[in-house]
């Protein structure tokens, strides 16, 4: 676990941010690794969108000013109480082929904790993904955008304590304007990212025009 130490690690779903479920999506398609600066991204077009796996700290995310950040652990589940979403999480990895994990779509209430980046309450940031929909109707983060800042975002982890984080703000970003850095670049303390589709759908394309990011930071521990 931990972060990514050679440099970003650039994913890429079909096109130009990480998306992550669609309407009429009929498969999960091949994600790409490739190293890049710490600042800068490649990323290829296509039928889907990308993501940048996190170094581990970005100023222009909030100082967190909650309790020191936890030793890594497997998360097992994400619970946003106000949003009512209960999500059981997978562990997302690398294959041998270089391409990465995503959700299955035949588990569309479950999430995915990618591993190359910081384990969530560890010291850095933590990324999670999961499908908005999928062809037989909403999935797990169908309703992410919904989430408010000052919401508490709960992870279950594997050493028996619970990462609780508060939400900073959620954003929608067009997928030709995402700010990579912003997202994906050095945080302080703990963070996490959860991130599916969003804005329009491209039924030509058959993919969704931009992201939901979820910024929170970590606020206690139970």
């Amino acid at each position: 676990m931990g972060g990514v130490s050679a440099g970003l690690l650039a994913v890429a779903l079909g096109g130009v941010v990480y998306g992550v479920g669609g309407l009429r999506h009929t498969g999960v398609g091949v994600l790409r690794a490739a190293h890049v600066a710490q600042t800068a991204v490649t990323a290829r077009s296509g039928s889907g969108s990308d993501a940048v796996l996190p170094s581990r700290a970005s100023s222009l995310t909030p100082a967190a000013t909650g309790p020191a950040p936890l030793p890594p652990s497997t998360p097992l589940v994400l619970t946003i109480p106000s949003v009512q979403l209960n999500a059981p999480l997978l562990g997302l990895g690398m294959d041998g082929k270089g391409a990465a994990e995503l959700p299955p779509f035949s588990l569309p209430r479950t999430a995915g904790w990618l591993r190359d980046s910081a384990s969530p309450g560890e010291a850095g940031t933590a990324v999670v993904v999961g499908h908005v929909d999928t062809t037989t109707g909403p999935a797990v983060f169908w309703n992410l955008a919904a989430v408010r800042p000052g919401a508490e975002v709960d992870v279950a982890r594997l050493d028996g304590r619970t990462a609780v984080f508060t939400v900073d703000r959620v954003q929608e970003f067009p997928k030709t304007g995402f700010p990579t850095a912003q997202v994906y670049g050095p945080a302080p303390g703990a963070q996490l990212r959860v991130i599916t589709c969003g804005g329009g759908y491209d039924r030509s394309k058959r993919e969704y025009t931009g992201n939901v990011v979820l910024f929170a930071h970590l606020s206690g521990v139970r």
